[in-house]
């Protein structure tokens, strides 16, 4: 049998961390005994904890060319948050609750996108459908995720099926949600030891909008102005990507886990169609943006309106 690689997105969460090893089990629970979990990035500090807490290995960074290998994606399917040769490989199986762009394949595969709040639950419904048992650490990891994911189920992509799914896999893995949860977050949510790089790209996706590429980056803290503190830094880093990497507009989404609201950063040429998706205005660049908390269904759908809008 081929080696399968299993991976979730660049700059990878919780959960495409996560996804990856539990994609993993699964296959080779259903006899695939070649499949490994593989990384695009750093592990960062609420993942580490999870995987600590769980006592499981990080994957491994892939640097292999996928050129004719059988590859499965979790928690992404767009290929410019991929692996660098992903249009060369040969993609099996997408598990994935993201929109579907920038993504065809030369072969039938298979695709299962639902729209949940989390990877982890889509993939939690595969092991019941299939009969596979779920390992404690198994469980662990998947909690982790839903709860990295949704924000402690205050996020507005977290959905009934996703809670369930979490309190059920919470008794498996023999942890408490609330206490457990918060401890993890809190974890990942440490901003002053990091450099203004790695807070812009701990978290960041890259979108085709239209004739914009976009780059929408989220810090996920417990003090909004730790962050803004250093602003001209941040934005001095933002421009710099963007003329290296050719982004439009780079969008910076600080989100203060503990309030569920957000401020958002915004720089490139088109700052004021940005600030239009959020219906606001922007000072020094700068906008508050109560109740946001969700890059994927509270950022990206409107700021792609905003930029494929006909003028």
């Amino acid at each position: 049998m081929a080696k399968t690689f299993i991976f979730g997105h660049q700059n990878p969460d919780t959960d495409a961390i996560s996804s990856a090893i539990i994609m993993t089990d699964f296959e080779q629970s259903l006899g695939n005994k070649e499949a490994k979990a593989y990384r695009l990035g750093e592990v960062g500090p609420e993942t580490q904890y999870a995987l600590d807490y769980f006592k499981v290995d990080a994957p491994e960074l892939l640097n292999e060319d996928l050129t004719d290998q059988e590859v499965i994606l979790v928690d992404h399917n767009e290929f410019q948050q991929s692996a660098e040769t992903i249009e060369k490989a040969n993609i099996k199986h997408v598990v994935d609750h993201h929109r579907i762009a920038n993504f065809e394949t030369s072969a039938p595969l298979y695709y299962r996108a639902e729209p949940v709040g989390c990877t982890a639950t889509i993939l939690y419904k595969m092991y019941r459908e299939e009969d596979v048992e779920i390992k404690p650490e198994i469980a662990g990891l998947m909690v982790s995720a839903i709860i990295s994911d949704s924000l402690l189920f205050k996020s507005p992509t977290c959905t009934k099926e996703d809670k369930e799914a979490c309190e059920a896999l919470a008794i498996i893995a023999d942890v408490d949600l609330e206490q457990y949860g918060l401890e993890m977050l809190k974890a990942g949510a440490s901003t002053t030891d990091k450099s203004a790089e790695e807070l812009l790209d701990m978290d960041a996706k890259s979108f085709n909008m239209g004739d914009y590429v976009t780059r929408i980056g989220q810090v996920n803290t417990v003090d909004i102005d730790e962050v803004f503190d250093r602003q001209d830094e941040l934005e001095k880093a933002m421009l710099k990507a963007s003329a290296e990497e050719k982004y439009d507009i780079f969008i910076l989404l600080v989100t203060d886990i503990i309030n569920s609201n957000s401020k958002v950063l915004v720089v490139g040429s088109e700052k004021d169609k940005v600030a239009k998706a959020f219906n606001v205005s922007l000072e020094n660049d700068t906008a508050f943006l109560e109740g946001v908390v969700s890059r994927k269904k509270q950022v990206v759908p409107p700021v792609t309106d905003a930029l494929t809008e006909e003028a």
